[in-house]
């Protein structure tokens, strides 16, 4: 059981793509540290503050921030539903609206199939984890088949 209450049959996270999203949003950050550090150590016929300093580093903070939300994404799978968490929000889908789980040819990352020809990208199953993706498709397709047995999922 979870804090909010719901049990979860499969949890997705994207593999590759938090390491590098972490990895930049740490080098940025110290980029902009040291720049900071540095632009009192020279004249170069401007005169920089304290604040100024202060400000580059807070903007490397933010751009960190930014780039740090890729590495965020989540899928959840259980008898709630499907629960998507890509950058920005999360969204609990019940077993209801849910109309299959897809990964065409040629897409970035994964999506979620909702009624009306919508959809909701997935972003915690990208192309770029290749055969981890593959796994993480066919363990979401088991559990969509465990909860909604009438659904064919599109698989090319």
């Amino acid at each position: 059981m979870t804090a909010d209450g719901n049990t979860w049959d499969v949890q997705v996270r994207p593999y590759l793509t938090p390491i590098f999203a972490y990895g930049a949003a740490v080098l940025i950050f110290a980029a902009h540290v040291v720049v900071g550090v540095l632009l009192k150590a020279s004249s170069t016929g401007v005169i920089f503050q304290t604040a100024d300093q202060v400000a580059i580093a807070a903007l490397g903070a933010v751009i960190a921030i930014f780039i740090s939300l890729l590495g965020r994404p989540r899928l959840r799978a259980g008898p709630a539903g499907i629960a998507v968490r890509n950058l920005f929000g999360y969204k609990l889908f019940p077993w209801s609206q849910v109309r299959g789980v897809s990964f065409h040819p040629g897409a970035r990352w994964a999506r979620l199939d909702l009624p009306d020809d919508e959809y909701i990208a997935v972003m915690a199953i990208q192309a770029v984890d290749k055969e981890r993706a593959v796994e993480s498709m066919d363990r979401v397709r088991a559990v969509l088949r465990r909860y909604k047995p009438e659904v064919n999922s599109y698989r090319p």
